[in-house]
């Protein structure tokens, strides 16, 4: 079972192929993204890199997380879930506004 791992703190110069040379050195690289902004195209700094196994992306943890590379720490963990963004809103779960509420 594969694991994907987030990595933080990336240069603005890191690619997604650069992600891919350097994690393929902790193992088999399933997949790297470094993410960009929509509108410019730029790297946002940060990107996910699927390593072929637990044991794998547990070997890139301890190898990558804290290691300089382009002049910067990065910071490297496994990935969470991306949280549902749908729905929500105002958060005052339907008790109304106002100081003059009477219940």
């Amino acid at each position: 079972m594969s694991m994907k791992l987030y990595v933080g703190n990336l240069s603005f110069q890191t690619s997604s192929e650069d992600l891919q040379q350097l994690f393929g050195q902790a193992g088999t690289v399933e997949s790297s993204s470094v993410v960009e902004d929509r509108e410019t195209g730029r790297s946002r700094g940060f990107g996910f890199v699927e390593m072929s196994t637990k044991e794998e992306g547990q070997k890139a943890i301890e190898q990558f997380n804290g290691k300089e590379v382009d002049g910067r720490a990065l910071n490297v963990n496994e990935a969470k879930p991306r949280e549902d963004r749908n729905g929500g809103g105002g958060g005052r779960g339907g008790y109304g506004g106002g100081g003059n509420s009477r219940y």
